[in-house]
């Protein structure tokens, strides 16, 4: 069985708040377990690996400028 992670544990890993990941499962962007009704909540590994997954985006390269300088209009 895989270890499980608690909210501020899984919190502390990804680098954002608990109000944070709070949001993402209630929006559904994490996967958790919850063995009670409002009970603690855990993720496991897997699931922190996929929300980081979902969350990268690829850097789109810069557009060069044919200048250097910005044209005053006015």
């Amino acid at each position: 069985m895989e270890k499980l992670i608690t909210r501020k544990e899984a919190a502390k890993l990804l680098g954002i708040s608990i109000a944070t990941l709070d949001e993402a499962r209630n929006s559904g962007l994490i996967s958790y377990i919850q063995y009670v009704p409002n009970g603690c909540v855990y993720f496991t590994d897997a699931a922190l690996q996929e929300y980081i997954a979902k969350s990268t985006h690829r850097a789109k390269p810069m557009e060069k400028r044919v200048t250097y300088r910005n044209i005053r209009r006015g």
